[in-house]
């Protein structure tokens, strides 16, 4: 019996091959869940394919448990996921549920490149519907932005280099492989945004920053980092959350764990040789307290004690014929803090030196590493080394901030200068002035920052929205004067939030705010309902009658499960006390760096966090008797006379 034909439409005969198309995805993929066996040999479930190259598409990870294998940069541009788990969960807090569900999502959808299905990486450009695999957009020269939403761009529609005007007429070499290379902007010719000689492969830099990771990837020209890795993260360079590649080589330096045991003066007294080490002894060995790498006998030198400090001779040179030791010479510093001059520069190090080999430079690593030991006030008294002569100032004591604007904004004014306070009345026909104590000067002008408009908060403060203050520019005035009080002996302002101060060290994308941080009654409430909300019709609900302001945020978010309260806090906080104060903060931000305080801040944050974050203690009776040992004499009641006054003061 003869069967007739069937008969199929083009439109039919098209949506039957994406069905077929469709339906093989997703048999493949299958296919591939039921051999767990060899990982090398399993394809992504995205992308299909089995190349196992973390430059290119991130490391390959096979959860042999859920018979899944994906590939990390695949899974983390994929459009239609989120990262609802911990880092623990799943694959890199991906859910199992969830990227199951993106696969399926995908398979509906069929690749601009290579015309199969399964693409589930989108272009985010407005009325762009171009959707890809991940390796066919590195084919096409896409760019994906492993920052913020985790955007895509298709070939048409990606961010470019824009250089105004092209003076290179020859070609310039890579800086990193010295490779010559033509100095036009292209998808693989990058350029530097803080050096403009400065010229990269695109594949040398993604190499680069894999090894460096996000504490030491910068620019290779002038070591600039903040600038540098938000360009090449925008150009869709990937730099990774962790640390550098050579730091985390077992033992890379383990010699410099070694104790050095030998006596290098000229004449060693020890019987026993130069290399004889007896502890708690005269012929115990101390090592010179700069490099490390030279010894003596306590003997041999003539020291009274193993805490007494000793450089050997070629660290003494360098230290009394420095030019920088001549100049702080001129310095007086506090007994209270028992550091000599000679202390301070000989534990000083740069936090910018860069990086050197163990064997070669030993002495210069072992200098840097004493930088952890640094207490506050040293660090204080050494920034306080680059003031000069003396600068007066009329201070109308009725308006302390308008008179310090005055006077800092000044063009003479220099805040190097040491500062001289005279107080002068305002509409004083005689000119007469006073003179005037720079310490208090400083104490108000802090008292007046921490209740101005421009920080919010009870206790510990954040900076605020000031749209005046803006305009005025006096976050940076504020930032200035801050630095100013620290370094010219003022008091420290005590009041920044940890938030605050994290954002100024790791910087605002390392910094997760807190619901404290929040001094808005209305948005914490917000806050406070999505966070108790137990159910997802509750939560919905919320976001429903919050719904205009979510929405005038960039906050809104799609709500599969309760879990998705968290993400949806986390978004609040971020944009409230971080993103909205964007351009307040880096104002404010460069006003710190009068005079290297924000520098000296960031080498060295547990020391500065106790004096910008907390008040000081107040004195009392208590702590000032503690720092005397009182010796009395027999028939002589001085101890008890010396605890009534000090009551009495207090």
């Amino acid at each position: 019996m003869l069967i007739p034909a069937l008969q199929i439409s083009d439109s039919e005969s098209v949506g039957l091959e994406d069905g077929i198309e469709q339906s093989a995805y997703l048999t493949e993929s299958k296919m591939n869940e039921s051999k767990p066996g060899d990982s090398q040999n399993l394809a992504c479930v995205f992308c299909r394919k089995n190349d196992d190259c973390p430059n290119k598409y991130g490391e390959k990870k096979t959860k042999e448990k859920w018979n899944l294998t994906v590939h990390y940069y695949c899974l983390l541009m994929s459009s239609g996921i989120w990262q609802r788990g911990k880092e623990e969960e799943g694959v890199y807090g991906f859910l199992i549920e969830d990227i199951r569900k993106e696969v399926n999502r995908a398979s509906k959808l069929k690749c601009c490149v290579c015309k199969k299905n399964g693409a589930s990486i989108g272009c985010v450009a407005p009325r762009c519907k171009r959707s890809y695999h991940f390796p066919c957009g590195l084919q096409r020269e896409c760019i994906f932005q492993f920052t913020g939403n985790f955007a895509s761009f298709c070939w048409d529609h990606r961010p470019v280099q824009i250089i105004t005007s092209n003076n290179y007429r020859e070609s310039l070499p890579c800086t990193i492989c010295l490779e010559f290379i033509e100095p036009i902007p292209s998808y693989n010719i990058l350029r530097s945004p803080c050096c403009k000689n400065a010229w990269f492969h695109r594949d040398c830099l993604q190499v680069q920053a894999i090894n460096a990771g996000v504490f030491f990837f910068r620019c290779t020209i002038c070591n600039n980092s903040d600038i540098f890795q938000k360009e090449m993260l925008r150009m869709g360079i990937h730099i990774p959350e962790k640390d550098a590649s050579w730091e985390l080589e077992e033992n890379a330096y383990q010699e410099l764990l070694q104790h050095y045991e030998h006596c290098d003066v000229r004449r060693c007294r020890c019987k026993e040789g130069r290399d004889y080490n007896a502890p708690d002894s005269k012929w115990e060995i101390k090592r010179c307290h700069c490099c490390g790498s030279s010894g003596t006998h306590l003997a041999c030198s003539s020291l009274r004690s193993w805490e007494q400090n000793w450089e050997c001779l070629e660290c003494r040179g360098i230290i009394y014929n420095s030019g920088e030791f001549q100049k702080a010479k001129k310095h007086v510093l506090p007994n209270s803090n028992n550091v000599g001059i000679t202390d301070c520069l000989l534990e000083e190090s740069s936090p910018k030196l860069p990086r050197q080999s163990p064997g070669s430079q030993s002495k210069d690593l072992l200098r840097q590493g004493s930088k952890f030991r640094r207490n506050v006030s040293t660090l204080l008294i050494e920034l306080g080394f680059q003031i000069k002569k003396t600068k007066r100032l009329y201070i109308n004591k009725a308006n302390i901030w308008n008179s310090a604007l005055d006077a800092f904004r000044n063009r003479n004014f220099n805040p190097s200068y040491a500062i001289e306070v005279a107080y002068v009345i305002e509409n004083d026909n005689f000119g007469s002035e006073h003179p005037g104590s720079k310490q208090e000067f400083l104490s108000l002008l802090m008292q007046h920052l921490e209740n101005s408009s421009l920080f919010e908060g009870s206790l510990s403060k954040n900076l605020s929205l000031n749209s005046q203050a803006l305009k005025e520019n006096l976050y940076y005035e504020a930032g200035k004067m801050l630095a100013i009080s620290l370094v010219h002996g003022g008091p420290s302002p005590g009041f920044f939030s940890k938030t605050l101060f994290n954002c100024l060290v790791y910087g605002p994308e390392n910094t997760q705010p807190i619901l404290d941080d929040v001094s808005d009654f209305d948005v914490a409430q917000i806050i406070i309902r999505i966070n108790t909300a137990t159910t997802v019709a509750d939560l919905k609900s919320i976001i429903n009658e919050c719904y205009n302001y979510l929405e005038l945020i960039g906050c809104l978010r799609l709500i599969t499960t309760l879990s998705d309260k968290y993400m949806l806090v986390k978004d609040i906080l971020g944009y409230h006390v971080i993103q909205r104060v964007h351009t307040p903060f880096e104002s404010f931000k460069q006003g710190l760096k009068t005079l290297g305080v924000l520098e000296k801040i960031q080498a060295y944050p547990e020391a500065f966090c106790s004096i910008l974050c907390h008040k000081p203690e107040s004195l009392s009776a208590k702590i000032l008797s503690e720092l005397f040992t009182v010796h009395t004499l027999p028939d002589v009641k001085a101890l008890g006379f010396w605890n009534s006054y000090l009551q009495a003061v207090e």
